[in-house]
């Protein structure tokens, strides 16, 4: 396999001060030998191949991780794959809280990264939930009834920001918080803007 080639414009995200500095070199380095393009998106090392994503080197305050864009569809015989959230649909990560992990699970690795390449490769995808597989909170659907206004402004936005308002208002478990969640939003709304716009 080809090896990948290290990005000077990628080179600040592995040489700043951080807590997970020896991870992240260990990570790249193992990514770079299965021969994918180094870029760097959304401020993380960012790997891809023929332009499409793959893997992303992240760091969190208890972990960092490597992140599978499409984790969701990929064989997991070492579960090590795990998902963020309930929420996140597509992607998996990785996590680890030191180097000896890292270097452990390097043949695992450079196994879910072959595969990733060959899952995009072949162009598969993964069949994401439409708005309409959420369900609407009836806090929400009591208002939409009454405001027309806000069903036509809910209606006219993107389906990731209709998700978005789905989840967060469904969450609490008190009624009187998701009400006060829909009432907190609904300007917001009317206005087509999304939960973090």
């Amino acid at each position: 396999m080809q090896t990948g080639i290290m990005n000077p414009g990628v080179d600040f995200f592995f040489s700043k001060e951080h807590k997970w500095h020896d991870e992240f070199s260990a990570l790249r380095q193992i990514i770079l030998d299965c021969g994918l393009t180094e870029e760097l998106k959304w401020g993380q090392a960012c790997y891809t191949k023929d332009k499409k994503n793959i893997v992303l080197i992240h760091g969190f305050k208890e972990y960092c991780a490597l992140l599978f864009f499409k984790g969701a569809l990929m064989d997991d015989p070492k579960s090590i794959l795990i998902q963020q959230s309930e929420n996140v649909q597509s992607a998996r990560q990785v996590r680890f809280t030191n180097v000896k992990e890292v270097t452990r699970l390097e043949p695992a690795l450079k196994s879910c990264i072959r595969q990733a390449m060959d899952l995009e490769k072949a162009g598969t995808k993964v069949k994401l939930k439409k708005t309409a597989d959420f369900k609407i909170p009836e806090e929400f659907e009591v208002r939409l009834q009454k405001l027309p206004a806000l069903k036509k402004a809910f209606d006219e936005l993107t389906p990731g920001r209709q998700r978005a308002y789905l989840y967060h208002f469904s969450q609490p478990k008190q009624s009187k918080t998701r009400e006060a969640r829909v009432e907190k939003y609904m300007k917001q709304i009317l206005q087509g803007k999304g939960l973090d716009d």
